[in-house]
């Protein structure tokens, strides 16, 4: 696993930018390397801003190969606001010439699957089928909460605690909507290159424990590592409590 690096941004503008750019260059690598990449995105107002950047400048990316996955996502019916997956479509994906036969959504409450347990096998196959034969994801970009959590993996839950499966379902999320399928921090592991973007004073002292070898356990996040790199995107006041 890697060493985390930390990048430090002025503002929450820079930072997405920063993030966006990111993306495409490991999108642009990943394709130029191996003929197509896989990312996994993130929701939350930097995830979601981020796409919207690499909306509106999506440099060199070869849309019809890449494969897009979630982190998490809200088990909640397909035309619902608060689901990842749609807006992640609208600030991104119904924008760009993406093959819709590799966006892989979790299913909705309202759909084939209205059981979350149900639902979290049914991505569990189409993430170990991505697995199976690429052997990782290329690029899982992680947003993170005040009290440390990524996905759907909160602290001292039975998900954060996972150790063998890839995805499971959350029934009793300390945030709302309860009801949520999250990929674990094995999955994560399975990932060349984990990118955590973290804005908000809110979040200084939970970067802070990360970053200083806090349990994943206590602070989810600090279980967050690629196998190849982990970069941690700040804006000064999510990095207010690092050493300067």
């Amino acid at each position: 696993m890697s060493k985390p690096a930390v990048e430090t941004f002025t503002g929450t503008e820079d930072l997405v930018e920063a993030a966006a750019a990111r993306f495409v260059a490991q999108v642009v690598e990943a394709q130029r390397l191996r003929g197509s990449a896989s990312v996994v995105l993130t929701g939350g107002g930097t995830g979601i801003g981020l796409l919207e950047v690499v909306r509106r400048a999506p440099g060199e990316i070869d849309w019809s190969r890449i494969d897009i996955y979630w982190g998490d996502e809200r088990f909640l019916p397909a035309d619902d606001p608060e689901r990842n997956d749609l807006q992640a479509r609208r600030a991104l994906l119904d924008h760009v010439p993406v093959d819709p036969s590799r966006v892989h959504p979790v299913a909705t409450s309202d759909g084939e699957y209205p059981d979350p347990v149900e639902a979290a096998a049914e991505y569990s196959a189409a993430v170990h089928a991505h697995l199976t034969e690429h052997d990782s994801f290329d690029l899982h970009l992680l947003g993170m909460g005040g009290e440390g959590h990524v996905n759907s993996l909160f602290p001292h839950t039975d998900a954060v605690r996972e150790e063998h499966e890839l995805v499971v379902a959350v029934t009793d999320s300390p945030k709302p909507p309860p009801v949520r399928v999250t990929l674990t921090l094995p999955a994560v592991h399975r990932a060349r290159h984990v990118l955590l973007v973290v804005s908000g004073a809110a979040k200084a002292a939970a970067v802070a424990a990360a970053l200083n070898g806090a349990s994943p356990l206590e602070i989810p996040s600090a279980g967050a590592v690629g196998a190849e790199s982990t970069t941690w995107l700040l804006d000064e006041a999510a990095a207010a409590d690092l050493p300067r």
